[in-house]
């Protein structure tokens, strides 16, 4: 298809901060350094988020200090205050991430406030994010399901879309929380969604939880959005979404693009020798289906 599709590597962050132990922040940065060598230009690299909250991610001031940054490659964090904001700039993080649910009950589970109390606790952020000449993403969780409401209205989605985007968002990030969606539901969303913002502007984060990530991510794809999220070896999961699975795995999304003509600028043969080296490294196999194709074909050898 020749199609330029933009990628951004979740995985240090949304993938690392749901293992069991704390990585060590020396693989931390030599897992960011890989994916830049490999091609990746969009990473999101940790969280600024209390540690208390994710102590998975307590090291993320000396993760971003000790990475030799490459020139083109936007390294992003998830911030979720004005502390976490004070401390990302301090970090010289490139973008800066913001969050918050389509669904009331989420929303209270992962950040203890409503939708109406969330917004005041994101302006100042987004706010003092642009003032400072970074780019903003607003993730929007929950968007095709929610784990306490189940099936979330459009209607609701689109009323926190079009709220982030009066904040000063750049992009939104749609988010499958609990990986709930088919691919029709993705169309109608992405469909509706553009309605109040151009695709260029949109994203979405799958996860697998029902196998279902990489069909809802090509029909995404099929609808006109050209900005995709994924994890290293499909690492991943939300801690306030009970049956939550991984993210889908960037391995894998780059066979289904690459397979379709499309242009990703990241090596697929040294991303996969990223994911073969973090396995070593978590000393436990990663499930996703390209990694387990080149396991095999290591093994035949």
């Amino acid at each position: 298809m020749g199609e330029r599709v933009w990628l951004r590597e979740v995985g240090p962050r949304d993938g690392l901060q749901n293992e069991p132990g704390v990585i060590a922040t020396e693989i931390k940065v030599e897992l960011v350094e890989r994916l830049m060598d490999a091609g990746v230009r969009f990473i999101e690299v940790s969280s600024f988020v209390h540690p208390k909250w994710i102590p998975q991610l307590a090291d993320a001031d000396e993760v971003f200090a000790r990475i030799r940054r490459r020139p083109g490659v936007e390294l992003s964090a998830l911030v979720p205050n004005e502390r976490g904001l004070a401390r990302a700039l301090a970090a010289k993080v490139d973008a800066v991430h913001v969050f918050m649910s389509a669904s009331e009950s989420h929303n209270l589970k992962n950040i203890n406030k409503t939708i109406a109390e969330t917004y005041p606790v994101l302006r100042p952020v987004i706010e003092g994010a642009k003032a400072e000449g970074l780019v903003v993403r607003g993730y929007v969780s929950t968007v095709f399901g929610c784990p306490y409401e189940g099936k979330v209205p459009v209607s609701q989605v689109l009323s926190v879309v079009e709220r982030l985007l009066e904040l000063g968002v750049d992009e939104v990030a749609l988010g499958d929380t609990i990986g709930v969606a088919v691919p029709t539901q993705v169309a109608e969303v992405v469909r509706e969604v553009e309605r109040i913002v151009p695709l260029d502007r949109v994203s979405l984060h799958f996860h697998d939880t029902r196998g279902m990530a990489i069909a809802n991510l090509y029909a995404g794809f099929v609808a006109g959005v050209r900005q995709f999220d994924g994890s290293i070896g499909g690492l991943g999961g939300c801690p306030y979404a009970p049956g939550a699975s991984g993210n889908v795995a960037m391995e894998d999304v780059l066979y289904l693009l690459h397979g379709i003509g499309a242009e990703t600028g990241v090596d697929a043969e040294r991303y996969l020798d990223v994911v073969a080296w973090l396995e070593g490294k978590l000393k436990k196999p990663l499930s996703s289906h390209a990694r387990q194709v080149a396991r095999s074909a290591c093994q035949a050898t």
